[in-house]
């Protein structure tokens, strides 16, 4: 595998399609190397349009999923990011490469250090990985800019909603499995809140995501 060219390709005919047009999205999935995100195993997987398993019952999000929830959170020099599941830490990179620092979060030990590892093997000095459960928000750093869930949730809970700043974005995609809307949320004012649903996809939950109260009889 010639890893500039599958990078190339990935970018050409897997993320343009899919409205992602940010030139400088572009230019930092052209220059931050996924393939070594990857695990070992999957290694020529890196750049196909697939969830690649890490592990643990997580995966990594499709390239193209990844570009669009950088795209539509757009993190800028100046903001605060919170990630809820690191993963392999490549999005969390991602993030990074646009924001001035972020919290990545990730409930599974195994996975908070191969994502530490991965991060610090390519020099991404402004991520800090903790471990906990975020899927109903992380305040030890709140309020936070942007806020992005690598993982769906089937309801999103309001307790992450109060953990962003007035402008600031949040991405998730919510819903049950087989249909699930990609959604982002921005605070335009103190407890108001502005929702776009951008495309449908259907992703693994969070373990512990926030699930709407069951009615019994």
């Amino acid at each position: 595998m010639n890893p500039e060219q599958a990078r190339f390709n990935m970018v050409e005919q897997q993320i343009r399609p899919w409205e992602v047009l940010d030139q400088d999205v572009l230019d930092l999935l052209m220059s931050l190397k996924r393939e070594e995100f990857v695990p070992a195993a999957a290694r020529d997987l890196a750049f196909a349009d697939l969830e690649i398993p890490l592990g643990y019952g997580e995966s990594m999000l499709p390239p193209k999923i990844e570009a669009r929830i950088l795209q539509e959170a757009a993190p800028r020099p100046s903001d605060s990011v919170l990630e809820v599941g690191t993963g392999s830490g490549y999005m969390a990179a991602l993030l990074a490469g646009m924001a001035k620092h972020v919290t990545s979060v990730e409930i599974h030990p195994e996975l908070k250090a191969m994502g530490e590892k991965n991060l610090r093997a390519q020099e991404v000095l402004n991520v800090t990985v903790e471990l906990g459960d975020a899927a109903r928000g992380w305040a030890a750093h709140a309020p936070y800019d942007v806020i992005v869930l690598t993982g769906s949730t089937p309801l999103l809970p309001d307790s992450l909603l109060a953990q962003l700043k007035i402008g600031g974005r949040l991405f998730a995609i919510v819903g049950d499995a087989p249909l699930m809307e990609a959604r982002l949320v921005t605070c335009v004012a103190e407890g108001v809140f502005r929702s776009v649903d951008l495309f449908e996809t259907c992703v693994k939950p969070l373990v512990n995501a926030a699930h709407p109260e069951r009615f019994v009889f």
